[in-house]
């Protein structure tokens, strides 16, 4: 196992903000995951483990959970006057603003799409590939994210 070292010895796997990032991230997948099992019980394990290895949207978001942690990790190891903290903090309102906006919008106009498309191969015997839906994030399913993400950099930073 190769494990990259810091200058002083340290290897990633003692460092706050990476385990924060990398628990925030798995562990959002993994509720995701279990939440569709039992939100529609049809899904089969192979569609869970998908979902936790691939799939974005959905309860939690792990976009926010994982920026979060980030930003909270950095916040408590170089302190909020850091640059580092500033620039994560910016990288996370980016990536948040992305999963409530950008990609919900997109998964509406993907979602009309191929309402329109359906219906075009209906009226005139064309075939219709479907585009991908992603839907992006609700609110609380990025405040769900960001709590995990701050709760799980808090127990990495304090503990």
């Amino acid at each position: 196992m190769v494990v990259l070292s810091h200058h002083n010895g340290s290897t990633l796997l003692s460092n706050s903000v990476f385990l924060s990032a990398i628990f925030s991230l798995l562990l959002a997948q993994f509720v995701k995951a279990i939440v569709n099992l039992l939100r529609l019980p049809r899904h089969s394990l192979r569609e869970a483990l998908l979902t936790f290895a691939w799939k974005t949207g959905g309860m939690p978001s792990s976009h926010s959970a994982l920026a979060i942690s980030i930003s909270t990790a950095i916040a408590f190891k170089n302190g909020l006057n850091s640059e580092l903290f500033i620039l994560s903090t910016f990288f996370t309102l980016v990536v948040i603003r992305d999963a409530l906006g950008v990609r919900h919008s997109s998964g509406i106009q993907a979602r009309s799409l191929n309402a329109l498309g359906k219906r075009y191969a209906a009226r005139f015997g064309e075939p219709w590939v479907p585009v991908k839906e992603v839907m992006g994030h609700t609110p609380s399913q990025v405040f769900v994210g960001s709590l995990l993400g701050f709760f799980i950099a808090l127990a990495f930073s304090t503990l």
